[in-house]
């Protein structure tokens, strides 16, 4: 009786896959993102390492408050309510303060509503599955060119909210990938289980520098070959700490890849440097007098291609 209670429970979850487009179960998952409260175990994969990683997950009157727990190594905590987030490190009795604006946590790579689907991408329903014990539907973000990545997407099929989710490079490999084990769904929670496991009082505390923007000031720089679908977010000229340096700060995105770029004053001798972490890579070279960098969770050609086009107006 338990089984076929099973059975007909999983089928009727996967037969809503019929109900909604691939962008109306993108929607549902933007807002499944903001709204839901959960607990559970994930585990991060990136360049052959995994890490296992308790997360506990609140959203009440807008303000997110969220636990991640490292269940191996040094037993980093990072705790986070609303946009401050206090990085714990118990075994150099440190905490790190810093401000994260409205990313995810998790879900740094998932589409913004900016996304240019039939341009850029093209989002598919793949199928259906289970992960974490819960009926799934896969989409697929497939893009158009070389630029960006593929992501692939597993939803709960009730809730859109996402499960498992895989950046893929050009040989169908999963780059990177976060994918839970098990969840909650609405757990009843009390305030104790976001506090720090951790007594800080001894800890010393850390700050990054503050970065200084100058108003008014943009730094003048443009690409004139920017990947198809890659448009400007914004740039603004910033002042480094401890010094009179000007560093100008440009981010481009196609609503779902951001490429930031970094560019400074640079008297030295022309080089050129790449570097990969995971889906994530850089790209450093020398403009005229600058300095160019450009970093961002495409393919190498991307930062590549960005990197070198930069022109000062």
């Amino acid at each position: 009786m338990r089984a076929g209670a099973c059975t007909v429970g999983l089928l009727a979850a996967l037969a809503v896959v019929a109900e909604g487009s691939p962008r109306d179960w993108l929607d549902r998952m933007a807002n499944a993102i903001q709204t839901t409260n959960y607990e559970g175990t994930i585990i991060r994969v990136a360049d052959g390492t995994a890490e296992a990683l308790k997360v506990i997950h609140t959203v009440a009157d807008g303000v997110v408050r969220e636990k991640l727990i490292a269940q191996e190594g040094d037993g980093l905590e990072i705790i986070r309510k609303g946009n401050e987030v206090h990085s714990i490190l118990p075994n150099r009795q440190s905490v790190l303060v810093e401000e994260w604006g409205e990313q995810s946590t998790l879900f740094s790579t998932l589409p913004s509503t900016n996304i240019r689907l039939g341009t850029a991408y093209d989002v598919l329903l793949v199928g259906e599955g289970r992960v974490a014990g819960r009926p799934a539907v896969q989409l697929s973000i497939k893009p158009h060119d070389g630029f960006r990545y593929e992501h692939r997407l597993w939803l709960d099929a009730r809730t859109a909210f996402p499960l498992q989710t895989e950046v893929v490079g050009d040989n169908g490999v999963a780059l990177e990938q976060v994918k839970f084990v098990d969840i909650e769904v609405s757990p009843e929670l009390t305030s104790s289980a976001l506090a720090s496991s951790y007594s800080t009082e001894n800890y010393k505390w850390y700050s990054p520098p503050e970065r200084h923007i100058l108003p008014g000031e943009d730094g003048g720089w443009s690409s004139d070959s920017l990947p198809r679908d890659f448009s400007l977010v914004s740039q603004q000229l910033e002042e480094l700490p401890g010094g009179n340096t000007a560093v100008t700060h440009i981010l481009y995105s196609d609503g779902l890849a951001n490429v930031s770029v970094f560019i400074a004053a640079h008297d030295g001798e022309e080089f050129v440097r790449r570097s990969r972490v995971g889906a994530s890579n850089t790209y450093t070279t020398v403009v005229g007098s600058h300095r160019v960098t450009a970093m961002g969770e495409v393919p190498a050609v991307t930062v590549e291609q960005i990197a070198t086009s930069m022109r000062l107006d």
